[in-house]
């Protein structure tokens, strides 16, 4: 395949441990509820503290029940599904798409300091027609020109954002190289250093962060495994599996969005937000 602040990632973050974590506590509460420990409350004649006592002791019972509730009731989640897309998807039927569920698609829009992406524009305009939020991608080419110098042919180009509601924050993909050495003969501190250059110029000049796509194997092999970019750069994550997304790379807590297959019905890769779409909206109006 090819910008939230601070403040931005570490509030989508709340909204995922509320959609993952809601669940649960309102079993508490209903445990709490439902049981006896509710009457026997009321009715006893005990001094207030030793009232709270009691209730802090009784939600204790009832949430340690509920989180030992089998894993794979705990871990569903919210998802949207969405597709990213290039030149190589000429036509795509984007009303279809939505229609079928998805709600955002990624289309490429440039690579190295020279390629602009045939489709984009049409892709775009379609995407926006059929209702999806939509962004750019570029596709890193780091032996060709420095980060800061892809980063604002990327904006040039298709790569931008606005604060519409839309738009999503431009995404980097940095991966294995299509024709060379994998890391593209760069050491790994070279390469985060690239990535850096890349990362901060797209904020200064869109006031975003971008999203950064990889594969955890990638990732560790040609970066160390960095940590650089987890609090700052939503992760989207490549791995072609119905088994999830497999381990998380360089310190993020979890993906923003997965790359779970390179087959979408209706064109391109398939790719999973990890939320809902309050979140989804929420990544993209910043």
């Amino acid at each position: 395949m090819d910008e939230v602040t601070n403040v931005d990632h570490h509030s989508h973050i709340a909204s995922l441990k509320n959609e993952a974590d809601g669940w649960p506590m309102v079993s508490v509460y209903a445990c709490f509820e439902e049981s006896s420990v509710s009457s026997s409350l009321a009715e006893t004649k005990s001094s207030p503290i030793m009232k709270l006592s009691f209730l802090a002791a009784a939600l204790a019972i009832c949430q340690t029940a509920v989180f030992a509730l089998p894993t794979d009731i705990l871990d569903k989640r919210a998802t949207v599904q969405g597709f990213d897309i290039s030149h190589y998807q000429a036509s795509v039927n984007f009303r279809g798409a939505y229609n079928s569920g998805a709600r955002f698609v990624i289309i490429k829009a440039t690579e190295g300091t020279t390629y602009i992406d045939s489709s984009f524009s049409s892709h775009y305009n379609g995407a926006t027609a059929a209702g999806l939020i939509r962004g750019g991608y570029h596709f890193a080419r780091p032996t060709s020109s420095s980060g800061a110098t892809q980063a604002n042919f990327f904006v040039a180009h298709g790569g931008g954002w606005s604060r519409d509601g839309i738009t999503l924050p431009g995404m980097l993909d940095i991966e294995y190289n299509p024709s060379g050495a994998t890391c593209y003969g760069l050491s790994r501190t070279a390469m985060v250093n690239w990535i850096q250059d890349f990362v901060s110029t797209y904020r200064s000049k869109t006031g975003r962060y971008p999203m950064i796509y990889s594969t955890n194997d990638w990732w560790t092999t040609c970066t160390g495994n960095s940590a650089a970019f987890h609090t700052t750069c939503p992760l989207v994550l490549a791995r072609y599996s119905t088994a999830g997304p497999g381990t998380i790379p360089g310190g993020w807590p979890y993906q923003t969005i997965w790359q779970n297959s390179d087959k979408y019905t209706y064109g391109g890769d398939s790719d999973i937000f990890n939320g809902g779409l309050t979140g989804l909206k929420r990544l993209a109006t910043g």
